[in-house]
């Protein structure tokens, strides 16, 4: 996958990852200037508020609209911070350009949507900016890569991608799951690509945005964008997830930030004793599979269903626990053999329609 893409160019006092902080939503006028000064005096170089504002459910806080983008170009103004903000039509990207707006991002909702996409990319055609394009809301790293590829394809090349987390029916401490493997398959497929990881989505409480800033940093991510507001427990919107500017600027002071370019001499003896292990999996996997061949053979002589319930439920209960005994999340390891199982499945079934 390549994407024709030049650098954000965006400031940043190279002592620290690069930041995008601000409120949730622009509330008030003094609202805005009161954290956009208190976070330019902690050493923010970039701005960031709500003006238009997706809810779940109509009749809450849905943003100022137009009327806030004069507060955001007074923060330029004032404090010399680049402002931005999330668009979702067409019309959002004409006031933004409007008034000033220096870098923009799509949010989860809107990235799901590729008719929303496209409006996007034909309103931003020939637009010189820095576009950030959050995940969408499921876990669909294809849908998120189409996102983008709309917006390259329509001249936007200081493009990058904002890991916000994803949607889970299940109740876990995340209001978002990480879910890190479809971020790093993206820098895998698209190295160039500038990664930037939202705490504050994923978390959705305060106190798991400085772990998860630091997994960010530990996973090589390019930057932040956080959360943060002068008042927060008395935000508008979204007030149990944002910090003061200075609790950000003690988070951040925090941080240890990995060496992505140092010697790997170190560690290549570990590394051929991984790749070794891999291929050992690999024979494993592939004579569990074998048997799994000749038990669908067997249920085809015997006139057997393929799907056996209760022999899969026995399965990942007792490979969980077995992991849990390993040091190895039960969660994960029941993710293994569900794909292993879905594998099996599928082998099952061939034996029997041939």
């Amino acid at each position: 996958m390549e994407l024709d893409l030049t650098k954000l160019n965006l400031p940043s006092d190279n002592e620290r990852p690069f930041v995008i902080a601000g409120p949730c939503s622009a509330e008030t006028e003094e609202q805005v200037m009161t954290t956009a000064r208190e976070l330019a005096m902690k050493g923010c170089h970039n701005f960031r508020a709500g003006v238009w504002k997706p809810r779940t459910k109509p009749g809450g806080f849905e943003g100022n609209g137009e009327k806030a983008l004069p507060w955001m170009k007074r923060v330029k103004e004032e404090t010399g911070m680049l402002v931005s903000t999330e668009v979702a039509t067409p019309e959002h990207v004409e006031l933004a350009l409007k008034y000033g707006i220096d870098i923009l991002w799509i949010g989860a909702r809107t990235t799901a949507n590729p008719f929303a996409m496209q409006a996007l990319a034909d309103a931003l055609r020939g637009v010189d900016m820095p576009v950030f394009v959050k995940n969408p809301v499921n876990p669909d790293l294809e849908l998120w890569i189409g996102a983008m590829e709309r917006l390259n394809q329509a001249g936007i090349k200081r493009l990058g991608a904002i890991h916000r987390g994803f949607s889970s029916y299940d109740k876990t401490i995340y209001r978002n799951l990480p879910m890190w493997q479809i971020p790093i398959e993206l820098r895998r497929r698209i190295p160039d690509l500038p990664i930037i990881s939202d705490p504050s989505h994923i978390g959705g409480r305060r106190e798991l945005i400085a772990p998860l800033c630091q997994q960010a940093m530990d996973l090589g991510f390019d930057g932040l964008i956080v959360e943060s507001h002068c008042d927060p427990d008395k935000a508008w919107s979204d007030a149990k997830q944002q910090v003061t500017p200075e609790v950000l600027d003690y988070i951040l002071s925090l941080l240890v930030i990995r060496d992505e370019n140092g010697t790997t001499e170190g560690i290549t003896e570990l590394r051929k004793q991984i790749d070794s292990l891999d291929n050992e999996l690999m024979d494993v996997l592939a004579k569990r599979m074998r048997v799994c061949r000749e038990i669908g053979q067997y249920k085809k002589e015997h006139n057997m269903t393929v799907l056996q319930t209760g022999r899969y439920n026995e399965i990942l209960n007792k490979r969980g626990a077995q992991g849990a005994l390993c040091g190895m999340d039960p969660q994960f390891i029941a993710q293994v053999f569900e794909h292993i199982h879905e594998e099996s499945v599928r082998q099952q079934i061939e034996i029997i329609n041939k």
